[in-house]
């Protein structure tokens, strides 16, 4: 039987739009895992490059990978400065209803 071959699994890799971008970021909030959430910035920031947008977050590129690793731990000052970088938004919206009237 031969081998298979196998390769780490990159998201960056497979984001390509804008739009493929927000769905993922949306998704991750949807889980409403913060670790989750910070990984996913992570994978959009190095697919669109994480020194640039370090730069304009105004962060260290270091700082930034550290922050948005799986292990990180960021500040929300440090996710909304991201997030404005990679030219997103966060938005509220109502949450499902848990069968309250």
């Amino acid at each position: 039987m031969a081998n298979t071959e196998t390769k780490p699994w990159d998201p960056a890799d497979h984001l390509r739009t804008d739009e493929e971008m927000a769905a993922y970021l949306e998704a991750a909030l949807e889980e409403g895992d913060p670790a989750l959430v910070a990984a996913a910035l992570g994978d959009i920031a190095r697919a669109k490059r994480m020194t640039q947008v370090a730069r304009e977050a105004g962060l260290g590129r270091e700082s930034l990978y550290k922050a948005l690793s799986p292990t990180g731990n960021p500040e929300f000052a440090t996710i909304l400065k991201v997030v404005a970088a990679l030219g997103r938004q966060l938005h509220a919206t109502p949450a499902a209803s848990k069968g309250v009237v």
